[in-house]
């Protein structure tokens, strides 16, 4: 009976954090335009969610992400997007939502081995944990689109534009003081919501 309840307690929350990114996705709050990429805040729940509630939720929760970022290639609602579908549908699949999935859940181990490596350090594998999020989230993302996308014709113009001669500094340049935000904001905003609800749910120890 307490396995039942436990269960549709960890759906229901699930299903909240879901709508939160959904929301997030379609409101200025998840996506805001910086240069060819979009400055996401979409790694925040994704990271609450694989930290409060595992692994798999973080991966659901990345999928869940990761669509709403093809879609939004699949209707040319941005730039970056629209030209990565335009080359290759099916890669740019990968691109958005293969390496979301692998960032929730990756997140979420994460976040599983550092509670069982520091016992007692909460806070600390909250931050780490939360952090990793968006760190994953941009090297899954860059790295899927310098090894499927980097020879294509915009991706060149971009990389000539920037003045980068290598995918190295290609990734540098393109992700420079944004992907700073993003890991800052992610791990602010993720550590401070996760803390508390991991004392009211009993999850703390």
């Amino acid at each position: 009976m307490k396995t039942s309840k436990a269960n549709v307690r960890g759906m229901t929350q699930l299903a909240l954090l879901v709508a939160l990114v959904l929301v997030m996705a379609y409101t200025p709050l998840g996506y805001l335009p910086v240069g060819p990429l979009s400055l996401s805040l979409l790694t925040i729940p994704v990271a609450i969610g694989a930290m409060l509630l595992g692994p798999g939720a973080g991966a659901v929760l990345g999928t869940v992400f990761g669509l709403t970022s093809f879609l939004s290639a699949m209707q040319g609602q941005s730039v970056m997007g629209s030209a990565l579908f335009s080359a290759n549908p099916f890669f740019c699949f990968i691109n958005c939502v293969v390496a979301r999935l692998l960032c929730g859940l990756l997140c979420g181990l994460l976040y599983r081995a550092l509670r069982r490596a520091l016992p007692g350090r909460t806070k600390t594998s909250c931050a780490l944990g939360a952090l990793s999020a968006p760190v994953l989230n941009t090297i899954l993302f860059m790295g899927c689109l310098v090894l499927l996308f980097y020879r294509t014709p915009y991706v060149q113009n971009l990389a000539a534009g920037l003045g980068s001669t290598n995918p190295f500094t290609f990734v540098v340049v393109l992700v420079g003081v944004q992907g700073l935000v993003e890991a800052v904001s992610c791990c602010a905003i993720a550590t401070a919501v996760t803390l508390p609800l991991l004392k009211i749910l009993g999850k703390e120890k």
